[in-house]
């Protein structure tokens, strides 16, 4: 892909458009070697070296980071009384990143940050059934008819029904009247698997979602840690069309 300069140094972050300009016209940036002082020039991402002060930059278009996100934390680009998970991406300073959907506040678990807009269109859109398992700590005992009222669509409300999910209980904790779950759920209603619990006569008490699709949550990474997606999980997320 061929772009202007002022362009790929915007989106490195080497400035605003303005001060890339006078970055340019003090012949600080080179291509290849070679001084460059108009920022009209085009530059070939995948051959030409783009330096500024000798020091080269590498372009990437998009970035895609896993987030482990911990409760507290909003799922936006920016909040006036809340930190955002966005704000949790420490080692990158574009300004175009967002989080891949939404969990609540409360919820921690698998998010995807990005700024790749067409890719989550894709992952976020109804027709394409993407399972999402959540990990959930639910108030009392869970009844066993549920796995198939879950299965067939459960009834939420008069204005909601649910698609098929997948329930599987994990154990019951008798001292602490709890019950461990997994649920799959290819839809993201507001607040939809508190409302399914509570349907079902629960309460939930800790959401986390373990993964989206073939993506599994990287359970090295502490609540409120990142790391950029490898190349095989971008493909896994590319593969969604």
């Amino acid at each position: 892909m061929v772009i202007r300069l002022d362009k790929y140094l915007c989106d490195m972050q080497a400035g605003t458009r303005s001060a890339v300009k006078d970055i340019i016209r003090k012949k600080r940036v080179t291509i290849n070697g070679e001084v460059i002082t108009r920022p009209e020039i085009k530059v070939d991402i995948d051959k030409d070296v783009v330096a500024v002060d000798n020091n080269v930059l590498g372009y990437s278009e998009y970035e895609y980071y896993m987030l482990n996100k911990p409760a507290g934390v909003v799922s936006a680009v920016s909040d006036k009384d809340f930190k955002t998970v966005v704000e949790l991406i420490t080692d990158n300073k574009r300004k175009d990143l967002f989080p891949v959907g939404r969990l609540d506040k409360d919820t921690e678990g698998l998010l995807i940050i990005t700024n790749d807009g067409d890719m989550a269109h894709r992952l976020l859109s109804p027709k394409h059934h993407i399972d999402k398992t959540y990990y959930v700590v639910a108030k009392g005992s869970i009844d066993n008819k549920y796995i198939d009222e879950f299965k067939n669509g459960l009834v939420v409300d008069k204005d909601f029904t649910a698609m098929p999910a997948k329930l599987e209980i994990l154990q019951y904790n008798n001292q602490d009247d709890t019950t461990f779950l997994n649920i799959t759920i290819q839809e993201g209603k507001f607040h939809q698997i508190k409302r399914m619990f509570k349907a079902a006569g629960s309460e939930v008490l800790y959401l986390k979602r373990l993964s989206m699709g073939k993506l599994q949550l990287d359970e090295t990474l502490e609540p409120g840690k990142f790391r950029p997606l490898t190349g095989s999980e971008i493909d896994l997320l590319k593969s969604w069309n």
